[in-house]
């Protein structure tokens, strides 16, 4: 069974998990698009397993949107989002928390009905290594 790292961007909110995700999704819908700042969020979902908070658990807020399923978990110091756990055994873990390797490619992009009108024009918009 294969170790997961991961870590907000200040480096206070730590945590491990074990196991494989079951899958990967590229989420457009507005909550995501709202909570993320850009067109989707990346997010995998682990199956029967539990976080474990290496550190900085104190400083992790959940906000549960009233009368959904949405959950986002970050951290309370520098913001990022970190790994939620849902009903069920399942986390929901942000891709671009992990500092370890991601396995798997996504599933899918989910929500495209939702997608922000410039979204489709950046396939095609110029790629650089750095910082223009």
């Amino acid at each position: 069974m294969s170790s997961n790292q991961g870590s907000c961007l200040c480096k206070s909110v730590q945590y491990k998990l074990e196991g494989e995700p079951n899958s990967f999704y590229l989420c457009h819908c507005t909550r995501c698009r709202k909570v993320s700042g850009t067109a989707h969020v990346a997010n995998l979902f682990f199956q029967d397993t539990s976080i474990e908070w290496v550190s900085g658990k104190e400083k992790v807020k959940t906000y549960a949107l009233a009368d959904s399923h949405f959950k986002n978990s970050f951290c309370t110091q520098c913001g990022s989002q970190v790994p939620t756990t849902l009903s069920n055994s399942k986390v929901m873990v942000p891709a671009g928390s992990l500092d370890t390797d991601v396995h798997i490619k996504p599933n899918a992009h989910i929500f495209c009905d939702s997608r922000a009108n410039w979204e489709s024009s950046i396939e095609n918009t110029p790629k650089f290594s750095e910082m223009p």
